[in-house]
């Protein structure tokens, strides 16, 4: 017999708002604790220092989070002009300085080489993965890494304001895999006058908003409860960016059982949608002459 899963079969999503000092996995760790839920992640890891707005899966919801992690996010961040720290952000030592100061004129125009389509080499502390390690690990032992530049889109990157000579507020529009300390840190080579990270707020992630997210206070207030409960979002909107095809009821059962199911409407062939019956998702998968091959199946 197969060993029984711990815990309660909770699906949707909860928005949190991080606050600095904690790990995304600590935060999620405790949502699944609030919630007593079987299974949960997250859509994209803020750095411990990092504040804002994680989403975090609980049960079927988890196989939604790959769109989630493709979704535009927003994050707003100050950088430090002046200095360069090994891990980019102002938690590390520094390891250069400069005394130039680049003028608002000049911090516009090094702006634009950084929106759009543009390559990021990953900070020395990060999750990337080198020969199955994670870099932060070979960072912390010392080890100097040649890491790869990686495509990123940038929608917008704007500057927000300039509290003083040593500081300018910034907001980026990102897509998946985009790192603020790496625009902090090359941001600052391309004026000359080096840069960190001195503080990052993630704003939204998708269809998910700070604003909206919990603090961690009141989820240990509402552990165990109806209440908590009551807050969590629907599984679907995970899956906004993508069409969604009703399934006929005789579809649906298909789908449910890993096979193609009949679905009204119609999307280009090979187009990834989701199918759902009165309003609920079934599957994901790709449409192909009016039927969705699934790729994903909810189970509820």
């Amino acid at each position: 017999m197969g060993r029984t899963k711990k815990g309660r079969a909770v699906s949707g999503w909860l928005v949190v708002d991080k606050p600095a000092g904690v790990t995304s996995t600590a935060v999620v760790n405790k949502v699944k604790w609030a919630l007593s839920a079987q299974k949960a992640g997250h859509a994209g890891t803020l750095d411990p220092d990092a504040t804002g707005v994680l989403a975090v899966a609980l049960g079927e919801a988890t196989k939604t989070i790959p769109f989630i992690t493709d979704a535009l996010k927003c994050y707003r961040f100050r950088v430090r002009f002046g200095a360069a720290t090994d891990t980019d952000d102002a938690s590390g030592a520094v390891i250069a300085s400069s005394d130039r100061r680049p003028t608002d004129a000049q911090i516009e125009a090094a702006l634009t080489r950084f929106r759009g389509q543009i390559e990021q080499v990953p900070p020395q502390y990060s999750a990337v993965k080198v020969e199955g390690e994670r870099a932060y690990d070979l960072a912390r032992e010392g080890e100097a890494l040649d890491l790869a530049a990686r495509p990123l889109w940038v929608e917008r990157l704007a500057l927000l304001g300039r509290p003083d000579p040593d500081h300018v507020d910034l907001e980026m529009i990102c897509g998946k895999g985009g790192y603020v300390r790496s625009i902090a840190r090359d941001l600052g080579a391309t004026l000359g006058c080096l840069g960190h990270v001195q503080w990052l707020r993630r704003e939204w992630s998708g269809p998910f908003r700070a604003e909206d997210g919990l603090s961690l206070e009141v989820i240990d207030a509402e552990a165990k409860t109806e209440a908590l409960d009551a807050r969590l979002l629907p599984l679907e909107l995970g899956l906004q960016d993508l069409p969604e095809l009703p399934a006929t009821p005789e579809g649906a059962v298909r789908l449910r059982n890993g096979n193609p199911g009949q679905v009204i409407g119609h999307v280009d062939w090979g187009t990834e949608a989701w199918a759902s019956l009165d309003g609920r998702a079934v599957a994901v998968g790709h449409y192909r002459g009016g039927e969705l091959h699934p790729s994903r199946v909810f189970n509820r």
